[in-house]
């Protein structure tokens, strides 16, 4: 494979370039990034490119789930009250708030393959301190440091975003949940075998192993064609466009590939520009809605199963108790899961795909908006059924279901966010979102795990409101992007 080409300085642009730029020899024919990428069409650099990105997700999936899986066990160990376990979950994604905003600035002025790179081997380090940590102060601390590393891997779908043709992007970004998906059950399934043996710690440790794998093959991923020519480096840009050209076997445009002028590096204040400023406010909204309502339906699920909340105490038993040696009750409610409680886990988390393919042609055939609005508040109705009275088996299906809706909503606003904003500002775009993302995933933890303990209504009802907010701010986004090529620069 060609090493990966030179990233001096790195921006990600979905607009065509209609401005200033250097003009070609008359009669020279000229072609774009966009028209490049479009010409060399869908082959086996993108199976590849999906492959390897797509499986930072199962990374991410891991760290950010293991919290629910190892919550019940550092509860136990180190006697916690409910607001200290939630603070766990909380500090978590106080690391991700304040590095994707830092990452997402620095993705776009030194390019999104250092910045991935960076964030996985910060995320592995802090990861398998966490392992080490000697009291709950310091396991707080460097959970933190591990969401902030996390929150960098947000630029393996940037760079898979750039490198898609229009019409793939809104069926092969979806199926990126599958890797999301693999993670998630799969830290179940080993939490399953490695909590009741050899404990927790070495959990954390076999957590961290496919994000150090995954470090051994970035280097089969170039650097994003539309960042590098966005700053003027076109050669580099060239040179990667031919590359994708060869492994696809296809030929390149002909021509000379038009270098724009350089455009200004994504600012904050261009998020709030006027042609952007409700755009961004409602995407605000919606990242923070559908973050809340995907933890709190994560944490809800566990705190239903380790405490029996549904329907009070009238609920017939969710978990196998009973011969259980390793399981304890204590007023710090010390009570560790069972087999069965680990299978209904898989159970509900299986649910994050059912909905995929209904997803995938429900965005290509409705819109992002129409689709987002849909599934938020099918979700918000779930909500509500959870109040309902039912068996074991009736509140498996109704998380199963709710699992699926929200997993639908991330695929959908992931897709829209990075459609909507100019390569000069997309990582800047997705990383706010992100943060705003995490303020909402910051409170979560108090409503499902404390909250949710007082008034299990209460805690439905606000869920279910949530996501109303959500649904109409979707469907009124100014900004339509199905079919909608990506944009270069603001073009202010």
């Amino acid at each position: 494979m060609a090493t990966a080409p030179k990233e001096a300085e790195n921006v990600i642009g979905l607009e065509e370039i209609h401005s200033e730029r250097k003009e070609p020899p008359k009669g020279q024919k000229t072609f774009t990034v966009e028209e490049a990428v479009e010409t060399i069409g869908f082959g086996r650099f993108h199976i590849m490119l999906f492959l390897i990105m797509g499986s930072t997700g199962v990374a991410e999936a891991m760290e950010i789930m293991l919290i629910a899986v190892v919550s019940p066990l550092i509860r136990c160990e180190w006697q916690l009250q409910d607001w200290q376990v939630a603070l766990v979950t909380t500090m978590v994604f106080f690391g991700y708030m304040v590095f994707s905003i830092v990452l997402g600035l620095l993705a776009d002025r030194y390019g999104r393959w250092k910045i991935l790179l960076l964030s996985f081997l910060w995320a592995a380090y802090f990861s398998l301190l966490t392992s080490f940590a000697p009291s709950y102060i310091w396991f707080v601390f460097l959970r933190a440091m591990v969401g902030g590393g996390v929150s960098g891997h947000a630029q393996g779908l940037i760079i898979k975003t750039e490198f898609l043709p229009t019409k793939y992007r809104g069926y092969m970004l979806p199926l990126s949940q599958v890797f999301w998906l693999a993670g998630s059950l799969l830290i179940i399934s080993l939490a399953s075998v490695v909590n009741p043996t050899i404990g927790w710690r070495w959990l954390i440790r076999i957590a961290s192993i496919p994000g150090i794998l995954l470090i051994l093959v970035f280097k089969f991923i170039p650097e994003s064609a539309r960042y590098n020519v966005s700053t003027g480096n076109t050669g580099a840009a060239l040179a990667t466009l031919q590359r994708i050209a060869r492994m696809n076997g296809v030929a390149m445009p002909q021509g000379q590939l038009r270098e724009p002028a350089k455009e200004r590096r994504g600012r904050f204040k261009d998020l709030i520009h006027p042609k952007y400023l409700r755009t961004t406010l409602q995407i605000w909204i919606i990242w923070l809605g559908i973050a809340f309502a995907y933890y709190g339906v994560i944490l809800a699920s566990a705190e239903l199963l380790e405490r029996d909340l549904v329907c009070g105490s009238t609920a017939p038993p969710l978990q196998d108790s009973s011969g259980d040696p390793e399981e304890s009750h204590s007023p710090c409610h010390c009570h560790l899961f069972g087999p069965t409680a680990y299978q209904t886990m898989i159970i509900s988390t299986a649910g994050e795909i059912a909905l995929n393919p209904v997803n995938i042609l429900s965005i290509n055939l409705l819109g992002r908006r129409l689709s987002l609005c849909i599934t938020m508040g099918c979700t918000a109705l779930f909500f509500l059924l959870l109040n309902i009275c039912t068996s074991s088996a009736g509140m498996v299906g109704f998380l199963f279901m709710l699992r699926a809706l929200v997993s639908a909503n991330f695929n959908t606003i992931y897709i829209y966010t990075a459609e909507v904003y100019p390569t000069t500002m997309r990582a800047l775009g997705m990383g706010t979102s992100g943060s705003l993302c995490r303020v909402g995933a910051m409170v979560a933890p108090f409503i499902s795990q404390v909250l949710m303990s007082a008034s299990f209504t209460g805690a439905l009802c606000l869920f279910s409101s949530v996501c109303i907010i959500c649904a109409i701010s979707a469907v009124t986004l100014p900004i339509e992007t199905k079919g909608r090529a990506l944009q270069i620069k603001l073009g202010l």
